[in-house]
């Protein structure tokens, strides 16, 4: 930070550090114990378009990456979790099949904006095994030059009752270094439940680097994982 930004109070950024996503599943506990949140095994990766043969070659990377069995016993894989075998999945037309990580569909997406999504599938008790497939991602795009192209990551959790409808992502901020909580309004479109984002915001401080500014919390409606 220059003197110039140190006498008017301004700050850079935290530079991007992908070891955060590593607080995840401790996050994942406060959220079960604090607010009746739990995890729903669905995670993405979100990046900006990559043209052509760049991107199939980052699809072809990342399926690799991502095409193998989890271990033995392994929670967040089909031998440690019966409920994790997820349901058919015929796809959006004009994509490819999708690959599979042991038994998990790995599919990519593009929405509207011309964004591309990476959506990776465990068990709700596969947080760990989740968080470490968004960080060999990351870490791919962004070792193959495709940092700048990189914008969030998101992990998905549901409530835990019978009938307890609230959706919450967390979203971790590719160049902020930081993460952010985003809960849609069940039934509501693009409604957004901001006192239960605060909660969260409140709860998991002691856990993950929280984004500090508000208006940073962009709303991700629709976005796949949550």
């Amino acid at each position: 930070m220059g003197l110039l930004d140190a006498l008017l109070g301004r700050s850079k950024p935290a530079r991007p550090d992908l070891d955060q996503l590593f607080g995840l599943p401790a996050a994942a506990v406060t959220l079960q114990a604090g607010a009746d949140l739990r995890p729903t095994g669905l995670g993405s990766v979100c990046f900006a378009s990559v043209e052509g043969g760049a991107f199939k070659q980052v699809e072809r990377d990342v399926r690799a990456l991502l095409d193998a069995d989890p271990p033995p016993g392994d929670p967040g894989g089909p031998s440690g979790n019966p409920d994790d075998t997820p349901p058919g999945n015929p796809g959006i037309p004009g994509d490819a099949p999708p690959a599979v990580h042991g038994d998990v569909p790995v599919e990519f997406s593009q929405d509207e904006y011309g964004y591309t999504w990476l959506l990776t599938r465990h068990g709700p008790l596969g947080t760990i095994s989740l968080v470490n497939d968004l960080h060999a991602v990351n870490t791919l795009l962004a070792e193959g030059g495709f940092g700048p192209q990189l914008l969030c990551s998101v992990v998905g959790f549901r409530g835990a009752g019978d009938g307890d409808p609230r959706a919450l992502a967390l979203v971790y901020l590719y160049k902020r270094g930081t993460f952010y909580p985003f809960a849609p309004r069940p039934g509501q479109p693009e409604k957004r439940d901001s006192a239960l984002e605060l909660q969260v915001r409140g709860l998991l401080t002691d856990d993950l680097r929280m984004e500090p500014d508000l208006a940073r919390w962009f709303p991700l409606w629709g976005a796949p994982g949550l």
